[in-house]
């Protein structure tokens, strides 16, 4: 009876308990998964109906009945981008294109934005004194403006736009078999934090049987084993001990603790959105899926340009070639090419979340591309002082860490107030005390960083070790890391934190 009532839990959508890659739920999921393929190595269409199946059981479990929306989706686009192939005049597809980004947009907008809208709103009519309806107005009934996000819309309505607009430009045949086209926009790995995965990348892939290679395979298991340890080990235990300690009463802290936290914050994230993106690609290429790279050491970026190609590199790609260069790019001018810049990242910021906050994070960014570009005009030969290099890069990485700040912070008063602690009760004498009270997550601060430094042949050199290790060593790898995991793994589950966008 047991065993009947935890398959049965297995099989309904909890909404406290969604399947994550931290859970064991997911790694008997994939199992399962894994070993129906090899059963269909050969069957092409039934493999990806297979994995058409288990993706959209993934979202159900991931978000309940929102997993109709992606069905919505898949038809919507589907249909739409066949229409535009048929088409043999140029602004009929025009026109069928602009209705296709726009219902992409407008239910991503609506699921997204509705309540940041109807806030906004209700804000400004309070500083022009204008009379705000009953609170109570719709608390009996539905109200259109109370939605929940659906996890991973951002990611698949991305997806859905490229794949629309590659039609158009003539890069991409319509497929022809609307199952593969759900796998493209549904595929489970990727599905509800990324990669954005493009489909002139990812759809040939889709016509060739099933194969995996042994090197394939190791290198799977490197990325899933180093993806968990960096999601658990390093930032679960800086998010929990530290971090959200702070940002929940910055007051209440120290100037060093709250300098502590920006930078624990700067690696958590890093450590939380990169290890979902390694596990990501590991799982796909086990499913033999080759997804593209998300991250490349963006902290050791000498440049804020640098830094948005090393960072969330398939939305850095989607928006340079979906949104920049549509825009203007760098082809007619600087002014052309500020304007772009500031649109390009004010909406990336918008894409992040439906607050205020992330729109001042985008702007802040759109403003130090130009000024870093700029530099590069004014002062042509830095690179070649490393001096220079090296300031550039301290005032490029502490850009980026303060403005993480109000990324994290659910108010501009609170991202304030954590800037004002550490401007004005920074004390040199609480530098010891931090460490006494904080020594586990400094020296794990310490050690997360190091390895972000590391020389690249060095950790090349480790993956193809791993990678060249008899089974039975990467096995008991996979064990002792599992153990560990296991031990560090606090009680209370710590979601990706891209899984909020």
């Amino acid at each position: 009876m047991h065993l009947l009532q935890s398959l049965a839990d297995f099989f309904q959508f909890q909404q406290d308990a969604p399947m994550l890659f931290t859970q064991l739920d997911f790694w008997l999921f994939l199992l399962v998964v894994l070993l129906a393929l090899c059963g269909l190595r050969k069957h092409i269409h039934a493999r990806n109906v297979l994995l058409l199946l288990a993706s959209l059981f993934f979202y159900y479990k991931s978000c309940g009945w929102f997993f109709l929306l992606i069905v919505f989706s898949t038809l919507l686009n589907y249909w739409l981008a066949r229409a535009i192939a048929r088409q043999s005049k140029h602004a009929a597809q025009k026109a069928l294109l602009a209705l296709a980004v726009t219902l992409n947009l407008a239910l991503l907008a609506y699921f997204k934005y509705a309540g940041f809208l109807s806030e906004s709103l209700q804000q400004l009519r309070l500083l022009l004194g204008i009379a705000a309806p009953e609170p109570n107005a719709t608390a009996q009934g539905f109200s259109l403006w109370k939605v929940v996000l659906p996890v991973g819309i951002s990611f698949y309505t991305f997806q859905a736009i490229s794949y629309v607009v590659d039609v158009y430009r003539k890069q991409l045949q319509p497929l022809k078999n609307v199952s593969d086209f759900g796998l493209y926009l549904a595929f489970f790995p990727s599905l509800v934090a990324g990669p954005i995965v493009r489909a002139t990348e990812f759809l040939p892939q889709l016509f060739v049987p099933y194969q995996v290679s042994q090197r394939e395979q190791g290198h799977a298991l490197f990325l899933i084993l180093t993806g968990l340890l960096k999601k658990i080990v390093l930032a679960d235990y800086v998010a929990l001990n530290l971090v959200d300690r702070v940002f929940a009463n910055p007051a209440a802290y120290s100037g060093v603790e709250n300098l502590l936290a920006m930078y624990g914050y700067s690696l958590q994230i890093y450590c939380d959105f990169s290890g979902y993106t390694d596990v990501a690609i590991g799982v796909a290429l086990l499913l033999g899926v080759r997804l593209s790279a998300n991250f490349n050491l963006p902290y050791r970026s000498v440049r804020l340009t640098e830094f948005w190609r090393r960072w969330h590199i398939s939305l850095s790609t989607w928006l340079r070639d979906y949104l920049y260069i549509p825009l203007g790019g760098s082809w007619h001018g600087g002014g052309v090419m500020a304007g772009a810049l500031m649109v390009t990242m004010v909406l990336g910021g918008l894409w992040h979340g439906a607050d205020w906050t992330f729109v001042f994070w985008g702007t802040m960014h759109g403003v130090g591309l130009i000024l870093s570009k700029a530099i590069d005009k004014l002062i042509p030969a830095w690179e070649k002082h490393t001096l220079l290099v090296a300031l550039r890069w301290l005032l490029t990485f502490n850009l980026v860490c303060i403005l993480w700040v109000f990324f994290r912070a659910q108010t501009f008063a609170q991202a304030t107030q954590v800037l004002h602690q550490i401007c004005t009760a920074f004390q040199p004498e609480h530098l010891l005390q931090a460490f006494q009270g904080y020594r586990n997550v400094v020296l794990l601060l310490m050690l997360g960083y190091l390895l972000h430094w590391l020389p690249v042949r060095w950790i090349e050199r480790a993956r193809g070790l791993f990678i060249s290790a008899p089974s039975w060593v990467k096995m008991l790898i996979v064990l002792i890391v599992a153990a560990l995991l296991v031990e560090v793994q606090g009680a209370a589950l710590q979601p990706f934190i891209y899984f909020d966008f």
